[in-house]
């Protein structure tokens, strides 16, 4: 079983755009007055959440291309009324990527983590229903990303 499915994945552009927005949060002083006591928290807690997820993150490194759904991979998949939906399985914090993100924190991303392709799979949505999705194909971002 590789590293990265345990440890967040990011782009190389993800990494350095969250390692800015880290030293800008870092640069703005503290507040002791009651009005910015609020955001001095959320801020405070930004930084915590950002440097836990750069120092557990794995960077640009692509998984191997053996078509396993897991981070840093691009999955297609099909569900039960024929659509299909095409997305990285990476940490949230990816923008910019050209592809829609999907966290292997979310339902769809737990569920999907370690299909092959073929495999059959399915998740529960906020209404509790049941969503079956089956894996088309998956393949390392750094691939999607020479083609795109």
């Amino acid at each position: 079983m590789s590293t990265t499915s345990s440890r967040p994945w990011l782009t190389a552009d993800a990494h350095a755009r969250l390692v800015a927005e880290l030293a800008a949060l870092r640069r703005e002083p503290d507040f002791g007055d009651e009005d910015r006591f609020v955001r001095d928290q959320h801020r405070q807690a930004r930084i915590r959440q950002l440097e836990d997820l750069l120092h557990n993150a794995v960077v640009g490194e692509d998984p191997p291309d053996d078509g396993i759904a897991e981070p840093g991979m691009v999955l297609t998949v099909r569900y039960d009324d024929g659509s299909t939906d095409t997305f990285l399985l990476a940490a949230r914090d990816e923008v910019g990527t050209g592809i829609e993100v999907c966290s292997p924190d979310s339902p769809l991303g737990r569920a999907l983590h370690g299909a092959k392709p073929g495999e059959r799979r399915e998740y529960e949505v906020p209404s509790g229903a049941l969503v079956r999705v089956t894996l088309v194909e998956a393949y390392p971002y750094g691939r999607y990303q020479s083609h795109g």
